[in-house]
C-alpha cells in the first residue's frame, strides 16, 4: 500500500456552494432546455449551467425532450453499438470501512480471498471460452495489491490464450496511486484507469468513508485522475455511487470533473459510471436519496447530452428490465455474464446462486453473455469486443479528435461487425447465431462509407474462413 498524505497543492475543483445553488435555484424553462439540447446535439460539451438547466426540467414533455436528444445523440456519435465487457475481481481484502461495501474491513463474517496466479489464468480461460475479449480487474485496496501486483495481473490477462480466445484490452479498477504507482501499471499495458469518487459532496463522503482509512482522505481520490494522467495513462474512467447525495448534484460534480481534466488534460473522461446502491452481505444503511428508475433514466440521459464524447457504462447491478429501459439513452458499455465472487468464473454459471457474504453487491441483471448478446441484437444493436481505437493510437487526446466529431462512428461500427461475426462462429448458440448474422447482413446493407464498405465486406469473409482478429 502507497503512503500518502494530503498534498498541500490539492486540487479542488468541486464548488460545493456553486453546485448547490445550480441545483436549489435553477427553474424550469422549457426554451432554455431546448437551447441546451441543440448545442448539445451539435457534439458541444455543455457547461455546469446548461447541465442544470436540463436537471431543472420536470413536466413529461420535457423530459422526453431530453430522453429522444440523448437516443439521437448516441446515434449520431457511437452508432448503434454497444461495447460488452466482464469484470474479474483479483481479490477482495480491504483496509477501508466504506458504510455501503460488502467488503469492508469491519464485517468479519465477509469471506476473503487473493486469486493466485494458477487461478486467474483459469479464471480467464473460461471468460475466454464465453466469447469475452475485454475485461475490467477489480482490486481492493490493502497492501497485497501494490502497483507492481497490479502490474503482473495485468500481464497475466494479456497471456492466456485458448483457442481463438484473448484479451485484448484489460481495464482496472483499483485505489488510487501515486503518479510512480500509475507509472507502474501504464507499463503493464492498461487500457483505462477507473476509479468512483462514489460521492462527490464532502460531508457525505465523510460520513460514508470513516476517519482513519486511507479512503477517508477526499482529495488524495479527488485528484487521482490528475496523478494517472500525469503518469501517462490515457484512459481514466469516473464515476458516483448514487444513493449516497442527491443525484442532481452529482451529476453537476460529474460534468465538473470532466471540465477539469478537459481543462488541464486536453482529455476529459473515457468513462463515466452511475451505479446505484444495491443489497451488499451486512448492509444496513438508512439511505435518503435513493435514486428512483425515473430519476436514473434522468440522470444517464442528462449524461450523455452534457459529457457527448464520453462512454457511459451501466453495469450489472441494474435489472434487465432497467437496463432494457435505459439502454437507449446513450449507454454505451455494458458488461455481461457478471459473477463478483472471487473465482466464481471457475464454478457452474447455470446453478451457482449469488453468495453475498463472498460478493460486493447484488448483481441485477445474471443473464450469461450468450443471452445477453441475443436481447441486444433483438433491439438491433450491434454486440461489440473491438479493441481497435487503443491499439490503434486512437485514445486520450486523439480519441477525443476523433470522438468529438463524431468521426469514430466511422470505425466503431465496421470493428463491431467484425467482433461479433467473431463471436458468432466461435461462441455463439445456435438461435444467436442465426439473428445476429442477419442483423450483420442487415447492417451491411445500410452502410455507407464507400472507401470501406468493400474492405469491410472482405474481412467479414476472412472471419467467416477462420481469420481473427481483424480491425480498421
Amino acid at each position: 500500500m502507497e503512503e500518502h498524505i494530503i498534498a498541500k497543492d490539492a486540487i479542488d475543483f468541486i464548488d460545493d456552494l456553486k453546485l448547490q445553488k445550480l441545483v436549489a435555484e435553477t427553474k424550469e424553462d422549457s426554451g432554455k432546455v431546448r437551447d441546451v439540447i441543440a448545442k448539445s446535439l451539435n457534439k458541444e460539451a455543455l457547461s455546469l449551467e446548461e447541465t442544470a438547466v436540463l436537471l431543472a426540467a420536470e413536466s413529461p414533455a420535457l423530459i422526453e425532450e431530453i430522453f429522444e436528444a440523448a437516443r439521437t445523440l448516441k446515434k449520431t456519435i457511437y452508432g448503434n453499438r454497444i461495447v460488452l465487457f466482464a469484470p474479474l475481481y483479483i481479490g477482495n481484502y480491504c483496509i477501508n470501512d466504506c458504510q455501503y461495501c460488502g467488503f469492508r474491513r469491519s464485517l468479519r463474517t465477509a469471506v476473503r480471498r487473493t486469486l493466485s496466479d494458477q487461478e486467474l489464468v483459469s479464471e480467464i480461460e473460461n471468460l475466454e471460452k464465453f466469447g469475452h475479449k475485454r475485461l475490467i480487474l477489480v482490486y481492493g485496496e490493502h497492501p497485497q495489491y501494490s502497483p507492481e501486483f497490479i502490474a503482473h495481473t495485468v500481464e497475466i490477462a494479456y497471456q492466456v490464450k485458448v483457442g481463438n480466445g484473448e484479451i485484448r484490452r484489460v481495464n482496472i479498477n483499483a485505489a488510487p496511486l501515486s503518479v510512480e504507482g500509475f507509472r507502474t501499471v501504464k507499463a503493464s499495458g492498461i487500457g483505462t484507469y477507473q476509479i468512483f469518487q462514489e460521492t462527490y459532496h464532502r460531508e457525505s463522503y465523510a460520513k460514508y468513508h470513516p476517519a482513519g482509512t486511507h479512503k477517508a482522505d477526499y482529495f488524495w481520490r479527488l485528484n487521482s485522475m490528475d496523478r494517472a494522467l500525469q503518469a501517462g495513462c490515457d484512459d481514466v474512467g469516473i464515476g458516483v455511487l448514487f444513493g449516497l447525495y442527491n443525484w442532481k448534484y452529482e451529476v453537476l460534480s460529474l460534468v465538473s470533473h470532466a471540465l477539469h481534466l478537459q481543462k488541464y488534460y486536453n482529455v476529459g473522461p473515457h468513462t463515466i459510471s452511475f451505479p446505484r446502491i444495491k443489497p451488499a452481505h451486512g448492509l444496513e444503511l438508512q439511505l435518503n436519496y435513493q435514486t428512483t428508475d425515473e430519476q436514473f433514466k434522468r440522470l444517464v440521459a442528462i449524461l450523455r447530452l452534457a459529457v457527448p464524447y464520453t462512454g457511459l457504462i451501466m453495469t450489472a447491478r441494474e435489472s434487465a428490465e432497467i437496463r432494457n429501459d435505459v439502454i437507449d439513452f446513450g449507454v454505451s458499455q455494458i458488461d455481461a455474464g457478471t459473477r463478483l465472487e472471487i473465482g466464481a468464473y471457475q464454478e457452474d454459471r447455470k446453478t451457482k446462486e449469488q453468495q453475498l457474504d463472498r460478493e460486493q453487491f447484488k448483481v441485477g441483471d445474471d443473464r450469461d453473455l450468450d443471452e445477453v448478446i441475443r436481447w441486444l441484437i433483438s433491439r438491433d444493436y450491434v454486440p461489440s469486443f473491438c479493441t481497435s481505437c487503443y491499439r490503434k493510437g486512437r485514445t486520450g487526446e486523439h480519441f477525443m479528435e476523433f470522438a468529438i466529431p463524431g468521426f469514430i462512428k466511422k470505425y466503431c461500427t465496421p470493428n463491431a461487425l467484425l467482433t461479433l461475426s467473431e463471436y458468432l462462429n466461435d461462441y455463439a448458440s445456435p438461435e444467436t447465431k442465426e439473428i445476429g448474422e442477419k442483423l450483420i447482413c442487415k447492417e451491411l446493407e445500410k452502410y455507407n462509407i464507400e472507401n470501406i464498405k468493400p474492405q469491410l465486406i472482405e474481412r467479414l469473409e476472412k472471419v467467416n474462413a477462420g481469420t481473427r482478429d481483424l480491425y480498421f
